[in-house]
């Protein structure tokens, strides 16, 4: 007698009740549904500051087609933002912006450190450009290139869905008072102050 498809999962549903049910969108927890529905609709905020920004233009065309990710709306409002992207070098007098804008954005938000300058100020090792935004805004995933190309934005963007589908970044934000722990002020002589070390050529 041949068996019908799909008697061996019937069979487990009726011996193990729910549990017997493969994980699909009726059995899942809200959780995962609300980690999945945040990593498909990150909204990211202009930020392009440099060269680096040039390639983040190229990854929204059409070309690349960010709308695959539901991300291709880039907002000039942070407050419809939860995606920042810092695209190129930050100056002394950009940092108290930037933070102001990341304060304004949207909980839960992420930040993709695009290129090297932002990242750890690149070839730029002087007092006036910030040597990695991670000392102002807590940095969630890390780009590198001098320019990176649309494919390594992309990268950086799904290995953000990865950790935001993990839960990962949430939980270091729990641990860590939800934030760097860096007041910016309201102006640039807020950052001032901080030490700035000048290496040797």
């Amino acid at each position: 007698m041949a068996r019908l498809p799909g008697a061996g999962r019937l069979s487990r549903v009726l011996d193990d009740g729910l549990e017997g049910l493969e994980h699909n969108f009726v059995t899942a927890r809200i959780e995962n549904l609300v980690k999945w529905s945040r990593a498909r609709s990150c909204w990211p905020a202009t930020f392009g500051l440099a060269c680096c920004a040039i390639e983040m233009m190229a990854t929204g065309a059409a070309h690349y087609d960010l709308a695959r990710y539901g991300m291709e709306v880039f907002r000039a409002s942070p407050r419809q933002a939860d995606l920042m992207i810092v695209a190129g070098r930050v100056s002394q007098k950009m940092a108290p912006v930037l933070r102001q804008i990341y304060d304004q954005m949207m909980e839960p938000k992420w930040v993709i450190s695009m290129g090297v300058c932002a990242s750890s100020g690149g070839m730029f090792n002087n007092y006036a450009i910030v040597q990695g935004i991670d000392q102002v805004v807590p940095v969630d995933v890390y780009a590198p290139g001098c320019p990176p190309g649309p494919e390594t934005l992309m990268h950086a963007i799904l290995t953000l869905h990865e950790s935001i589908l993990s839960g990962e970044l949430t939980r270091r934000r729990d641990a860590n008072d939800g934030g760097a722990g860096i007041d910016a002020g309201s102006g640039p002589e807020a950052l001032a102050g901080r030490p700035v070390e000048i290496l040797p050529r």
